[in-house]
């Protein structure tokens, strides 16, 4: 089974982790020197090769150090290579500088540790079994031990005991580790995608609210005009001056939308005004009695809630001239100290709402969600050939 591709978060997160383990390699090549430095006859064996495998070690972490944090490297591929390399210099440190009495056997717990980072419990226990078997080899053989008994055969048993349970320890946190990350990388793929769902469908109520209802609007008025052509030429000239500055209008939301930019603005306290005008076109357009009631007069509404029942009544009024064939229209809104009421209701043909709700798109499913996203609730009320009413309540915050 091929495997899986690995995304920029999990890139990310084996980058951080492989520099950690640079910085930790340095260090301890770093503290290696200062111990010898500090206990010269520790090397007074074989001391070209102490000097030699210490210098070498510090030169190789380095280098590891410098390509992990230019990132010149694919740490996920080359990482067996270098536990491989970290094991080989780690044995022969040890055995430069004391064989079994070496006080670097600790040294042995780094490529544990790494091991442990990267695979888990099946890295580090063969990782350790393999330091454990270098470090027997040395004291069976006694060729690395510098001067004096080797130590007993007890002591080995124990560091090598310590070893595999230092490997298991840390072999598991590593597994435990690994799969909070890949549940923590699930969640962040997962947050993405809804993050992604929810642009495309702020983007697809953006241009079905705004411009396709421009644009549905100016097929209405050319309908109208087609209809008025042989009764008036100044009723024609003024309504296709209406229509050229509508599709400057669309053409500016348009440039608006591409820019990032709020493409429909409200100006705060135009409600009534911009509902009058939309009904005034079905009344001098399309013929229709079209009626608005409103209590006070002028509502005074915070900006959220005009801004969202503007745009549910006009994609109300769409629908209705569009689709309803209505000869009616009527919008009652009435501001009470703590909610606003709403209602719009029109004579036409109606619809069956458990068959033919999914007809209309978007549309009434835009209309609730605009509702439900300032704290209301809306209700649709229809059946065929007997009109259509859609009613809401909205709670008003200051």
């Amino acid at each position: 089974m091929a495997a899986a591709e690995k995304t920029p978060l999990d890139q990310d997160w084996i980058l951080q982790r492989e520099k950690a383990v640079a910085w930790l390699r340095v260090a301890f090549a770093v503290l290696a020197i200062a111990v010898i430095q500090l206990n010269p006859s520790r090397v007074a064996r074989y001391p070209t090769l102490s000097e030699f495998s210490l210098g070498s070690f510090l030169l190789y972490s380095a280098g590891a150090l410098y390509f992990a944090r230019k990132n010149r490297l694919g740490w996920a591929r080359v990482g067996a290579i270098t536990t491989a390399l970290d094991v080989v210099w780690i044995a022969l440190i040890v055995y430069a500088t004391g064989g079994t009495r070496t006080p670097f056997f600790f040294y042995y717990s780094f490529p544990v540790i790494t091991a442990s980072l990267r695979w888990g419990i099946k890295g580090s226990l063969p990782v350790a079994l393999v330091g454990v078997g270098v470090y027997a080899v040395m004291r069976l053989t006694l060729t690395a031990e510098s001067g004096g008994e080797p130590i007993g055969i007890d002591t080995i048993v124990v560091r090598s005991f310590y070893l595999i349970v230092l490997a298991a320890i840390f072999g598991y946190i590593g597994e435990f580790e690994r799969k909070q990350n890949q549940k923590v990388l699930a969640l962040s793929r997962t947050a993405g995608q809804v993050a992604a769902l929810q642009e495309r469908r702020r983007i697809m109520y953006e241009l079905h609210d705004g411009i396709l209802q421009s644009l549905a609007t100016m097929i209405l008025r050319l309908e109208a005009c087609r209809s008025r052509t042989p009764r008036s030429e100044l009723d024609l000239d003024r309504e296709l001056r209406d229509i050229e500055e509508l599709t400057r209008s669309s053409m500016k939301e348009i440039r608006q939308f591409l820019a990032g930019k709020d493409t429909q603005p409200l100006v705060h306290g135009t409600l009534t005004e911009r509902v009058r005008d939309e009904l005034q076109f079905l009344r001098d357009g399309l013929g229709m009695r079209a009626i608005l009631e409103t209590e006070p007069e002028e509502l005074d509404l915070p900006p959220d809630v005009e801004r969202e029942v503007y745009y549910v009544l006009r994609e109300g009024l769409t629908n209705i001239t569009r689709h309803s064939h209505a000869t009616r229209v009527e919008i009652n809104l009435h501001q009470l100290e703590k909610t606003l009421k709403g209602m719009l209701v029109d004579d036409g043909v109606g619809m069956d709402i458990q068959t033919n709700g999914d007809a209309h798109g978007v549309g009434l499913k835009s209309m609730k969600e605009r509702i439900e996203k300032i704290g209301g609730k809306l209700s649709i009320e229809s059946s065929p050939g007997a009109g259509t009413k859609i009613s809401f309540v909205v709670p008003l915050t200051s």
